[in-house]
């Protein structure tokens, strides 16, 4: 059986690989990607310990997790589509108001 301190290196390794793109990138669809890949290192975590301490409440965080990933993926998304359209470009840098 694996130890759970890979696990949690591995979720440390995920989770420092997508701050690394959220603070670097400056396009709006890989700081989302980032993101996403910073809430499954988070989720890795949750299962991990969960399944070391014989309980079932990591798994339930996780699937919270998952949905609130899913709302946030498709908010952003439409965020990032309608300012497509008004500005025909996604970089962070460009995007300084919502206003209409």
């Amino acid at each position: 059986m694996v130890s759970v301190n890979y696990y949690v290196a591995l979720s440390a390794i995920l989770f420092s690989i997508g701050a690394l793109g959220v603070l670097s990138r400056r396009n709006t669809l890989i700081v989302f990607m980032s993101i996403e890949l910073m809430l499954n290192a988070a989720n890795l975590a949750f299962v991990a310990y969960a399944r070391t301490y014989d309980t079932f409440s990591g798994q339930i965080f996780a699937f919270f997790v998952i949905a609130i990933a899913a709302a946030e993926v498709a908010i952003g998304l439409a965020l990032v589509v309608e300012i497509y359209k008004s500005r025909n470009n996604v970089n962070i840098d460009d995007v300084n108001s919502l206003h209409g």
